[in-house]
């Protein structure tokens, strides 16, 4: 990594390190634990620190650290649960802020670094270059226009920065991903700035039109998309889809790929009537969902 030690030093002091306590009947529970650890970013010295939304999301407790000191109590500001971050903030004034760039400056091959936490008071760093910059989708009904993935892994938990080489926090990472290169998804910063008085004001995207949720996992195959997984009691769950099903329509518009699914839903809000055709053990089924709110499904108990 081409980052001087003197900027990382100076920059560790903006990353604090996040513990969530979430009561075991949330929601989200089930599939991250109801004890989370995370990282995240002071960036304004007023004590508000940006994460990503699945480290405290159903939170009742959540403390932060900072490089020196006793951990604070941070209460929940803002949270997008469509594109994944979260906005806390702690009663502390003074606190040392990452600058904020823009990720629209960097191109493919730029040289990034990444921070991140491993405890109260431990920071690490990780450095790589940009690999992709656009389109990337996930199977939790989650598609960024634009998303960082570079080959600097995250060396900690979740929520951390990323950073150029001239000390710009351009994204916030949000997961590895393993599975398909030694790389690591950020979210670009500008979903934070672009609507950061939205946030302050109302807690959360409000020029946004809502999105209709089914809670399923979707995986994409060559002859269509299939349903992996259903979030416990969630729409698709209630409505009777199953583990399995091929998915061939949404409102009678052939779904060919897993990008298709979520455009062709999202033209709906929650509480909209879907009619779904899904091939189960060979034979064409059809059935009405009603599209939930993700965000109201997940909202703190």
């Amino acid at each position: 990594m081409d980052a001087s030690i003197e900027l990382v030093k100076h920059l560790r002091s903006t990353v604090a390190n996040i513990h969530t306590q979430v009561p075991a009947e949330h929601p989200s529970a089930r599939i991250l634990g109801d004890e989370r650890m995370g990282s995240g970013t002071v960036i304004d010295p007023s004590g508000l620190i940006l994460t990503v939304n699945y480290v405290v999301m159903g939170g009742t407790t959540i403390q932060v650290a900072f490089t020196q000191g006793r951990r604070v109590r941070a209460e929940i500001v803002a949270q997008d649960f469509d594109v994944g971050l979260a906005l806390l903030k702690v009663k502390r004034q003074g606190l040392p802020a990452a600058p904020l760039g823009s990720s629209e400056e960097v191109d493919r091959g730029a040289p990034v670094f990444v921070l991140a936490t491993t405890g109260p008071h431990e920071r690490r760093v990780s450095g790589g270059i940009v690999t992709y910059l656009g389109e990337f989708e996930a199977d939790w009904e989650y598609l960024l226009d634009r998303g960082i993935v570079s080959n600097a892994l995250n060396p900690g938990f979740g929520g951390g920065p990323l950073f150029t080489l001239s000390g710009q926090m351009i994204g916030v990472v949000s997961l590895n991903l393993n599975e398909v290169a030694r790389n690591s998804l950020a979210i670009p910063i500008e979903h934070y700035q672009e609507h950061a008085e939205e946030f302050l004001r109302y807690g959360k995207l409000v020029s946004r039109p809502k999105r209709a949720w089914l809670g399923l996992f979707a995986y994409a195959l060559e002859d269509g998309v299939v349903v992996a997984g259903l979030v416990p009691h969630g729409p698709a769950e209630r409505a009777g889809l199953s583990e399995g099903d091929l998915i061939v329509s949404l409102d009678a518009e052939e779904i060919p790929t897993r990008k298709a699914l979520y455009l062709s839903l999202w033209r709906h809000g929650p509480g909209e009537k879907i009619d779904l055709e899904v091939m189960r053990e060979n034979k064409l089924k059809r059935m009405e969902i009603t599209g939930g709110d993700r965000a109201d499904f997940y909202k703190q108990r």
